[in-house]
């Protein structure tokens, strides 16, 4: 009877989490659009290329998947990805801050544009 408990328990703990973390992750499109300020530089120009530290071509971000951008901007505020400016740039983002970058480059307005 102990163990059914216990599990009950651990069970409910774990849904309460879950559901706290899939509020932390939802992010406001509005709010991203007024965060952009150091993306749009340089995700905001077609064709664009970079020239530091070496030259490749930078993706834009609009019509990209939420997920994604935020699991990007993850790795590269915990080092796993390589490029200077962007970890410097996603050092200074909350979780929040990406959610909402996220959710305003995934959103219907910037899938149009990206297009």
């Amino acid at each position: 009877m102990k163990n059914r408990h216990l599990v009950s328990a651990i069970v409910s703990c774990l849904a309460l989490v879950g559901a706290t973390l899939a509020l932390a992750a939802e992010g406001d499109p509005a709010a991203g659009k007024g965060k952009n300020s150091m993306c749009v530089g340089c995700h905001g120009i077609g064709g664009y290329k970079t020239v530091y530290p070496e030259v490749y071509h930078v993706p834009k971000l609009g019509g990209q998947h939420a997920a994604y951008m935020v699991k990007a901007l993850q790795e590269y505020k915990a080092g796993n990805r390589s490029h200077p400016t962007m970890r410097a740039i996603a050092a200074g983002l909350s979780d929040q801050d990406m959610a909402d970058l996220a959710a305003y480059y995934a959103s219907d307005a910037m899938k149009s544009a990206a297009k």
